[in-house]
């Protein structure tokens, strides 16, 4: 809805514009009157020689009747047109559609000025039926009709006088039938006479109701203006005042400081935040100068206020942009602001000046703070990541004066840190960080760089620092940190710290390669015991290998955001009369390089395995396992499938997570369980026996089956394997792949198969290069091979899923002493 405009400036048309209006209809209507007048006027001099027509018609023809003579009736002609204008004019006009030309004709014809014509057809036609001028009309009509009996009886005279056969009762009867004539147009002529004055009193009476109204409405009309303009005006009035009172408060509201000045820079208002900026109350700074208020103390101020207003009047200190200054008041104080000002103008000219001051020191201490905090750590005041990676590059890159030296780089963790917020809370764990940092900064020299840069991990720059010097500083940092004894809440704990140390030498070195170079070392430091330094040397073949597993985790990532895992399957299969069922293949995961070639995961698998990737890789492997199953249950229903074995790491058996994923997967493609076979290596199974166990049961209560990897390759031991409910066991191609050449190989493949039997597993056997060693596993009883001689790894299509077909079997030749 649109608001009231209130303060809106009244326009000159709009307040006249009624009284134009009456005055055109005034005027209006005295040209209507006027000519209304002038054809009542008409009528009225018409009327009149109608009358004197008519009577001079009469006389002369009484007179012709007497004397005979023709002049006498050329004036009776005369007369009698009079009138017979007015019959003719009426004549026209009563027409069904008005004759004009024969109505002007007649007006001419009775005697009337030709300017009274459009008057008198426009006041005949427009006010014919109005009831004064009706009456007239039929009494001008009576009046006519006894003109035309005069009229015919003068042509009958004329006649018979011109054919001379007049006698003087002729005469008589002539002159008493012009004298019943008479007789009966007087009174109508005198009552068309009365009839015409009669309306043209009327109309005037008419005219001069209208005219008085019209000006009593314009009086009225002009009191009802006034009024309004006089409300407009009070209401204007109001809101300026509400105006003004809403800018005062708002002044006296804000939390800036506003002085107004006159143009000569005279004091005149200063809300209360100017006041407190400038200790000055507004009654006693009224005239006074701003120079006696304050003065400005940076290199563009000027020397007094008077200037500073010529600045405000010339436009040189507008709104576009704050200048930031520093006042000093009169007492010695000083306050830094900003100073925005604009000069008044009243009627173009310019009688003033605003000047605001924002009080910054608020901000500056807030922008000091955010400062701090973008290069320190909350919790214990230290640089921060980015301060300390600021410094290192600094000292690795030296500019200017700067000159290069030997400096140190110590990457520092504590030991057990997650054991006290795991056991005391997080509050306990801040305290202890605050202590240690306390005693970390106290074994420093001065311009050393202590930081924290994340959790329990610190980073100590040593500029200038030889390495014997540095290598004493890293001991004895690490035994004050174990000289601490931290007590919460009665409860005492042990503190120790893992120290990673490398020598910034002359040669020149980046920031990552540094950084990189003390994390491997205090990763060393906390694999080889932790409560040690480690130092790092390039040549160091422990760390390189270390160098190469981290440089494997980024890799292993982008391979898993760009989907650059592969999968292949290889066929199992069966040895002598052993049920294959629909067949058995294991699935294998290879990796596409960012070259493009395909890297075997014996690369990849030890950092996966050591940086916690394994679980991120086995999911990956059963989600696309399981889409190319899916499409092939879909595309070629009913055929049979071979089963698939996929490997699981240790990590991937203690995931309480991965079970209910691997739930959801059988639900979301409709795998039948049946066509699963996991594979878990020996060594994971036995180091995580107890999560093992459960996660085989709860996946063979699926349907699904297991097979025991790299069996007697580890821990070789089968008490465990009686508590492992799986369905196959692999022997460890380290075993078959010599068997033929190494009697105590051929014996741990015919142990493990026997008990394996003995077990109820079936056993499998890797490493099937050769026939030879085909048919000595077939002698031996192995159920299963796996190898290049078999099936070398193909890519895991849908037709490694068909059933594969029954391979011919090698003769059979049982050789003596073997475990059947």
């Amino acid at each position: 809805m649109k608001q009231k405009r209130t303060l809106g400036t009244p326009r000159l048309l709009g307040i006249v514009w009624p009284f134009i209006a009456v005055v055109l209809f005034q005027a209006l209507l005295g040209c209507v009157s006027l000519f209304m007048l002038s054809a009542v006027r008409g009528y009225v001099a018409g009327e009149s020689l109608w009358s004197k027509g008519q009577k001079d018609a009469i006389y002369y023809l009484t007179l012709y009747a007497d004397n005979r003579d023709e002049a006498t009736y050329l004036r009776y002609q005369q007369a009698i047109a009079v009138p017979q204008g007015g019959h003719e004019l009426r004549i026209a006009l009563d027409r069904p559609t008005p004759d004009l030309t024969a109505a002007r004709l007649g007006i001419l014809k009775g005697g009337n000025h030709p300017d009274d014509v459009s008057s008198l057809i426009w006041l005949y036609l427009n006010f014919r039926h109005f009831s004064y001028l009706e009456k007239a009309i039929e009494l001008w009509t009576v009046g006519d009709s006894y003109l035309v009996q005069l009229d015919g009886l003068a042509q009958e005279m004329h006649g018979a006088i011109l054919r001379d056969h007049v006698s003087a009762n002729d005469v008589r009867q002539w002159k008493a039938h012009i004298i019943a004539i008479n007789e009966g147009v007087t009174p109508a002529a005198k009552a068309f006479s009365d009839a015409l004055g009669e309306g043209s009193r009327m109309i005037l009476r008419l005219l001069l109701i209208t005219n008085l109204a019209t000006a009593l409405g314009l009086i009225v009309l002009a009191l009802l203006r006034t009024h309004k303009l006089l409300a407009q005006r009070h209401a204007f009035a109001n809101a300026l005042q509400q105006e003004k009172e809403r800018a005062q408060i708002t002044l006296e509201s804000i939390g800036d400081g506003v002085i107004t000045t006159d143009v000569d820079g005279a004091i005149t208002y200063m809300n209360p935040a100017a006041e407190a900026l400038t200790h000055w109350h507004s009654a006693q700074a009224q005239g006074l100068p701003l120079a006696a208020l304050f003065n400005l103390l940076d290199d563009d101020a000027q020397p007094d206020g008077f200037t500073l207003i010529e600045h405000i009047v010339k436009g040189q200190l507008s709104g576009g942009s704050e200048h930031s200054k520093t006042i000093q008041r009169l007492d010695g104080s000083t306050v830094s602001v900003t100073l925005v000002g604009a000069p008044i103008r009243s009627d173009g000219k310019v009688t003033g000046a605003v000047l605001v001051l924002h009080d910054m020191t608020q901000e500056r201490q807030y922008i000091a703070n955010l400062s701090w905090q973008a290069t320190h750590d909350a919790l214990t005041g230290l640089a921060n990541r980015r301060e300390f990676e600021f410094r290192l590059e600094q000292v690795l890159h030296p500019t200017g004066q700067q000159q290069g030296g030997r400096h140190a780089l110590m990457f520092l963790d504590l030991d057990q840190f997650k054991l006290v917020n795991d056991t005391c809370g997080h509050a306990a764990g801040d305290e202890l960080l605050r202590h240690i940092c306390a005693l970390l900064q106290s074994d420093l020299r001065e311009g050393d760089t202590l930081a924290r840069l994340g959790g329990d991990e610190f980073g100590i720059l040593l500029e200038n620092c030889p390495a014997i010097v540095a290598e004493k500083i890293a001991e004895s940092l690490r035994h004050t940190v174990q000289s601490l004894h931290f007590v919460w809440k009665g409860r005492p704990f042990m503190t120790t710290v893992s120290i990673g140390l490398v020598h910034l030498g002359q040669t020149p070195t980046t920031l990552e390669t540094s950084l990189r170079a003390a994390d491997m070392a205090c990763y060393m430091a906390k694999e080889k015991g932790r409560n040690r330094v480690q130092v790092y040397h390039a040549d160091d073949s422990e760390l390189s290998l270390r160098f190469g597993e981290m440089a494997w985790v980024q890799r292993l990532h982008m391979a898993l955001e760009e989907n650059r895992f592969c999968l292949y399957a290889q066929e199992i299969s069966p040895l002598g009369q052993t049920d294959a069922g629909n067949g058995h293949i294991e699935i294998l995961l290879r990796l596409h390089d960012e070259a493009g070639r395909i890297i075997l995961p014996d690369s990849f698998i030890p950092a996966a395995e050591r940086y916690g990737l394994m679980t991120s890789l086995d999911r990956w492997v059963v989600e696309n396992v399981f889409k190319i199953i899916a499409r092939c249950l879909q595309e070629r229903p009913g055929l049979p499938m071979a089963m698939c074995a996929i490997n699981l790491s240790g990590i991937t058996i203690g995931d309480d997570d991965f079970l209910g994923f691997l739930r959801e997967k059988f639900h979301t493609y409709s795998i039948p369980p049946g066509m699963i076979c996991f594979e878990i290596t020996e060594t994971s199974a036995i180091a995580n026996l107890g999560s093992a166990i459960r996660f085989i049961n709860e996946l063979k209560a699926l349907g699904c089956q297991f097979s025991l990897d790299d069996f007697c390759a580890g821990m070789s031991s089968f008490a465990y394997l009686k508590h492992l409910p799986v369905d196959f066991l692999k022997i460890d191609g380290s075993f078959v792949k010599d068997m033929l050449d190494d009697p105590i190989n051929r014996a741990m493949v015919e142990v493990i198969n026997h008990i394996g039997h003995v077990m109820g597993k079936r056993t499998i056997a890797e490493f099937v290069e050769t026939p030879q060693i085909e048919q000595a596993l077939l002698e031996i009883g192995v159920d299963y091979a796996q190898g290049y001689l078999i099936e070398r790894p193909q890519l895991f299509t849908f037709d490694s899923l068909q059933c594969r077909p029954v391979r011919p079997q090698p003769l059979l030749f049982k050789a003596p002493g073997t475990f059947r």
